[in-house]
């Protein structure tokens, strides 16, 4: 039986990782297991600066904070070694830079699963997650569109204005 201070220890990390859980808009579970410290560190690093809150999780641990959310079923993929990466604002940054550094690690380092915006995800869906374009990206896009529908109404308006010019000369 462990001591009634290892239990409180414990009590607060569950509650520390219900509380990541209730305002994450993502998050990804990974076995990091084989990646060496100064690949985890510049991993760490790059999650960081992207916003994204990456820890190391003991699987009993979280399960219990799991256990009565809307992800309980991410349970049943907490075996070995587990890392939680939780993202409050942007839904796709920890998928992408996750999946980019499982790709480049050859099967060291594994996407287990995840969820986005109260959706259970496995690893599959994850990875298409990774491939979607982040807020700015799709900002950007959006902006792109507008300013050549906007760029086509003034050549328009402007090609008038030329032939109107041209009838008054004439």
């Amino acid at each position: 039986m462990p001591s009634e201070k290892a239990l409180l220890a414990k009590q607060e990390v569950v509650a520390q990782l219900k509380s990541k859980l209730d305002g994450a808009v993502a998050g990804v579970l990974v076995d990091y297991k084989g990646i060496t410290v100064a690949d985890d560190t510049k991993l760490r690093r790059e999650l960081r600066e992207a916003g994204v809150d990456y820890s190391v999780v003991k699987n009993t641990l979280l399960r219990r904070a799991l256990a009565d959310t809307e992800y309980a079923e991410i349970s049943s993929v907490l075996e070995n070694t587990t890392a939680f990466a939780v993202s409050h604002e942007d839904p796709v940054a920890a998928a992408k830079i996750l999946q980019k550094y499982s790709d480049d690690s050859k099967g060291k380092f594994v996407i287990k699963a995840g969820f986005v915006e109260g959706k259970v995800l496995d690893a599959e869906g994850i990875n298409a997650l990774a491939k979607l374009p982040n807020k700015e990206q799709l900002l950007v896009q959006l902006l792109s569109v507008l300013n050549g529908n906007i760029r086509g109404l003034a050549v328009a308006l402007n090609a008038i204005v030329e032939k109107e010019n041209e009838k008054e000369s004439a």
